[in-house]
C-alpha cells in the first residue's frame, strides 16, 4: 500500500510540473495573468524567491493529490485518462471556491489577479486541472498498473 501511494506521489509530483509548464499558453489564450506559482509562492515570500518556492508548493500539492488518487484508483471506473482527467476536473471545482480567500487574505492580493467571477481564470484553471489529471491518470497507471477487478482496495 505504501508503494501504490509513493508511485501516485511520483505521478502527482510529475503532473502538477506538466500543469505548471503548460500555463503560459493558457496564460496567452485567455489573455490572463492568473498563475497558481506565484499565488503559492507569494503566500510564502514576496521577496524574488517566489517562483522556486511556489513551484515546489505545486508539485508538493500535486504529489499529496497524486498519493490519495493512487490509494482510490481502484474504486473510480474507466480508462486511466478519464479517471485521472475526472479526478483532475473534481479537485479543481472543489477548490476553485477558495479563490475567494485569495481575492480577501492573500497578503500579496493588490498584486494578483482577482480571482471571484473572474471566467477567464475559472477556464485557466479547468485546462489546467484538465492537464493535470490526465498525465496523473495515465502515469499513475503506468507506474502502479492498471486497475481492474482483483487489483486490491483502496483502503
Amino acid at each position: 500500500m505504501l508503494q501504490t501511494s509513493l508511485r501516485g506521489a511520483v505521478a502527482g509530483a510529475v503532473a502538477a510540473a506538466v500543469m505548471t509548464l503548460e500555463q503560459p499558453l493558457d496564460q496567452r489564450l485567455f489573455d490572463s495573468r492568473y498563475d497558481d506559482v506565484e499565488i503559492l509562492g507569494k503566500l510564502v515570500t514576496r521577496g524574488d524567491g517566489w517562483q522556486p518556492i511556489g513551484f515546489a508548493l505545486h508539485v508538493q500539492n500535486g504529489a499529496i493529490l497524486g498519493a490519495a488518487y493512487g490509494r482510490i484508483k481502484p474504486s473510480l471506473p474507466g480508462p486511466a485518462v478519464l479517471r485521472g482527467l475526472g479526478a483532475g476536473l473534481i479537485e479543481h471545482v472543489a477548490t476553485w471556491p477558495m479563490v475567494a480567500l485569495v481575492d480577501r487574505y492573500h497578503p500579496a492580493r493588490e498584486e494578483l489577479p482577482k480571482l471571484v467571477a473572474n471566467r477567464r481564470a475559472f477556464g485557466q484553471a479547468t485546462i489546467r486541472h484538465a492537464v493535470f489529471g490526465i498525465v496523473l491518470g495515465l502515469l499513475e497507471d503506468a507506474l502502479n498498473g492498471p486497475a481492474g477487478p482483483g487489483r486490491g482496495r483502496p483502503f
